[in-house]
């Protein structure tokens, strides 16, 4: 298993995080992949194999933490790129919701 549950949606609250300067703010650290539920069912292959998928935008995922469960939000591609590679950890920027 790579993840703990795969989800559709956002079942948190929005965070007020919308661009990756806002992200930046939130210092990454390494989340077990086991340990995140998705929030997208789907990932458009020709985002995971290509090339460049970190070029743009932000080199860490974006993880949510509610109500004690990590979501993944953003960073798909990387997470099963990890998973593909045999790792079991991921660096993630790791947003907390009270």
């Amino acid at each position: 298993m790579i993840f703990k549950r795969v989800g559709e949606g956002r079942p948190y609250p929005d965070h007020g995080l919308v661009t990756a300067k806002d992200w930046s703010t939130v210092a990454p650290r390494q989340v077990r992949l086991d340990e995140l539920v998705t929030t997208k069912r789907t990932l458009n292959l020709d985002t995971l194999l290509a090339d460049d998928s970190t070029f743009y935008g932000d080199l860490f995922a974006h993880v949510v933490q509610y109500e004690g469960v990590m979501f993944l939000e953003d960073g798909l591609h990387r997470a099963l790129r990890a998973a593909l590679q045999q790792r079991s950890l991921l660096h993630a920027r790791v947003f907390v919701i009270d």
